[in-house]
């Protein structure tokens, strides 16, 4: 038997969520997750360029987990999503950033760079304004509908994750100075 993908249930511009509810392709929620899954994709090129185990592994669990910031946003009836974004998945995140400040050297991290010294700080860089887009649809989500705090929390968290991950990968940085 043949697989089929395609279901042509989303053919008038209808999709259907986790719970079963059917919205509008272009709906907030949609916007939202659909956001999460192309930071997760950004995220998987990123990770094909690491030969550092440490960071590979911290970006693979991240993309994990936001499969689960997916799931949740795909279903109106957030309670019942079993695998729910949780406060020790941002204190996972904040592990990370001091992790990689530390490394990085506490008076680096402040400073305005020209992103892209190498492929895995252009990608990490891309992913992270993927991801502070990601939080503006769920933030403009969270106007209409009930959206975990927790949630947004992590999404903000992990945009300063994936920072603290590309200014460590850098190669060499190129500092931005503003004139005044």
């Amino acid at each position: 038997m043949k697989i089929k993908i395609y279901t042509k249930t989303g053919d008038k511009g209808k999709t259907s969520l986790y719970d079963g509810t059917r919205v509008d392709k272009n709906s907030n929620r949609v916007e939202a997750y659909g956001t999460v899954d192309e930071l997760n994709a950004a995220l998987g090129i990123a990770k094909n360029y690491m030969e550092d185990r440490d960071m590979f592994e911290i970006v693979e669990t991240i993309q994990h987990k936001l499969f689960n910031v997916g799931g949740e946003l795909a279903t109106t009836k957030g309670e019942n999503f079993p695998d729910r974004i949780v406060e020790a998945d941002i204190e996972y995140l904040e592990s990370v950033i001091d992790a990689y400040i530390l490394k990085m050297g506490a008076n680096q991290e402040f400073q305005f760079i020209l992103p892209g010294s190498n492929h895995i700080s252009a990608h990490l860089h891309l992913a992270r304004t993927i991801c502070r887009r990601a939080e503006r649809r769920i933030v403009t989500l969270s106007e209409h509908d009930e959206i975990a705090e927790t949630l947004v929390k992590y999404i903000n968290r992990l945009s300063d994750a994936i920072y603290a991950l590309a200014r460590y990968s850098e190669t060499h940085q190129e500092l931005i100075h503003f004139k005044k």
